[in-house]
């Protein structure tokens, strides 16, 4: 009979680290507002006007807890409109990541950029070549990858004659360029590989801020991408894998990997496999990483601009996951608690809910108040409310809280208090999968750790009927709690 390699483990998450890339001069190509200035030319001086400072964007409260300088539940404390509101001047590094400036992340794009694809101004170049070497995430040998950049001359010529995609910063200057991958396909386009090659650099960064902050950085055996972005050319659309590719700009060198595909939904998705390859004895540690979406790079800016606000989907953002086997002190991922939107679920926000959140914690035993956090869809309100989308959170809360008062867990006036305590303001960008639930992450385990905290639910929905195969949802759950030290 056969015998796993090693007993049952309970995993848990070690640790984890995010990545923003404020990217105001790449907004025009996100794919709502290269739709719209295609169609509407005069739209671009409207967008370059409302276009944030990377200043204004590090002090941004949203962002601020985003990296782990401010807690979630401190937004309530703050005066909206949080654009307006900064507490204090914006710090680029936080607990759990940083805010990179557009022209150094150009330069980590250039890094990544294995096949000579993005050409960039030689004095461009120079300017982030000295800014990239204080870095301390990148080394020589990455800043040799920059090269000496090319003439003006040169990029122009690739953008009239080869149709090559301008790239330019946020004062309209032009940069460089991004060439196709080959001639006859459509799935090398600049207009694509831009959103892969900027997956790639964001994650690569979430994944070395991650392991940078280890004490021991530990032999990484299996990587899991958990984006969006369709890698492959024509014969494999969206082959990946992503994850392999920001793997070896880091260092893991003894690990293979694939990319799990499951809309918003796939970080949850992949933590739940990472934990059950940990759980079984393959692997003792697994990282789960998305880079930044691109394609979502200003998708409410029409909202924005009729509001007479700043463009607030201007950066990319990425997550770097840890789970490895039981240390004694990290919080455990619970896999009898999970819960998963099934084929015959229905769609409706009650039944997804019963599926990811009532239906689990039956199972353990469980109130819903008797879960200290919910993590759910974090979308930044701020964001979504102009462009007519609501508060996306608020919404997902309210149901939660109306299950535990159908169920006589507490009576209907003590809503707007289970909101308060068991939910959180949104303050994720809307990332599309890294805005699902795993913004939290890293303040949950902080709380963890440190006591303040027992448990947290991490529950993401997807959308499977945008690809026009079916009419399905999607759903996985996951509760993550306190380490009782017996591991």
């Amino acid at each position: 009979m056969y015998s796993f390699a090693s007993p049952r483990v309970a995993p848990v998450v070690k640790d984890i680290a995010y990545f923003l890339a404020h990217v105001p001069g790449m907004v025009r190509y996100g794919s709502k507002p290269f739709r719209e200035i295609s169609k509407e030319p005069a739209l671009l001086v409207k967008v370059l006007e409302r276009l944030r400072s990377f200043e204004a964007a590090a002090a941004y409260p949203p962002h601020q807890a985003f990296i782990g300088n401010l807690y979630p539940d401190d937004l309530w404390h703050i005066e909206t409109p949080w654009y307006r509101n900064p507490p204090s001047n914006g710090h680029r590094r936080g607990l759990f990541g940083e805010i990179m400036p557009e022209e150094e992340f150009y330069g980590v794009m250039k890094i990544c950029d294995d096949f000579d694809l993005l050409l960039l101004e030689e004095g461009i170049v120079k300017e982030v070549a000295l800014l990239l070497e204080r870095h301390p995430l990148l080394s020589s040998q990455d800043i040799r990858r920059l090269g000496s950049g090319v003439p003006q001359s040169r990029i122009e010529e690739k953008v009239h004659e080869e149709k090559a995609l301008p790239l330019y910063d946020q004062r309209n200057r032009l940069v460089g360029c991004l060439q196709r991958g080959h001639e006859e396909d459509q799935s090398l386009i600049p207009e694509v590989l831009i959103e892969n090659l900027a997956a790639r650099a964001s994650g690569v960064m979430a994944l070395r801020f991650m392991l940078h902050g280890l004490a021991t950085v530990p032999q990484i055996e299996y990587l899991l991408g958990c984006g969006e972005e369709a890698v492959g050319d024509r014969y494999n659309r969206g082959g990946g894998s992503l994850s392999k590719a920001i793997g070896e700009l880091c260092g893991c060198t003894a690990a293979t990997g694939s990319d799990v595909k499951a809309f918003c939904c796939a970080p949850i998705h992949a933590i739940v496999l990472a934990g059950s390859l940990v759980a079984a004895g393959i692997f003792k540690n697994v990282v789960v990483v998305g880079g930044g979406s691109f394609a979502k790079l200003g998708m409410k800016f029409r909202g924005h601009l009729r509001h007479d606000m700043p463009i607030l989907e201007d950066v990319l953002a990425a997550v770097a996951i840890l789970v490895g086997r039981d240390d004694g002190v990290s919080p455990v991922i619970r896999l009898d608690s999970i819960g998963k939107h099934d084929v015959g679920s229905g769609s409706s926000q009650q039944a997804i809910i019963e599926k990811l959140v009532v239906e689990p914690l039956d199972r353990l035993g469980l109130k819903l108040a008797q879960v200290n956090k919910y993590a759910t869809e974090m979308h930044n309100p701020e964001i979504t409310e102009p462009a007519g989308s609501g508060n996306v959170p608020r919404t997902n809360y309210r149901t939660i809280g109306s299950f535990a008062v159908l169920r006589g867990e507490m009576e209907r006036g003590d809503l707007d208090h289970f909101i308060k305590v068991h939910g959180m303001p949104g303050f994720s960008p809307t990332q599309g999968h890294i805005a699902s639930a795993i913004p939290f992450l890293g303040h949950a385990l902080t709380k963890i750790r440190a006591g303040q905290m027992a448990n947290a639910m991490f529950l993401a929905k997807g959308s499977l009927f945008l690809g026009r195969m079916t009419q399905l949802s999607d759903g996985m759950s996951f509760l993550l709690e306190r380490n009782s030290g017996d591991g």
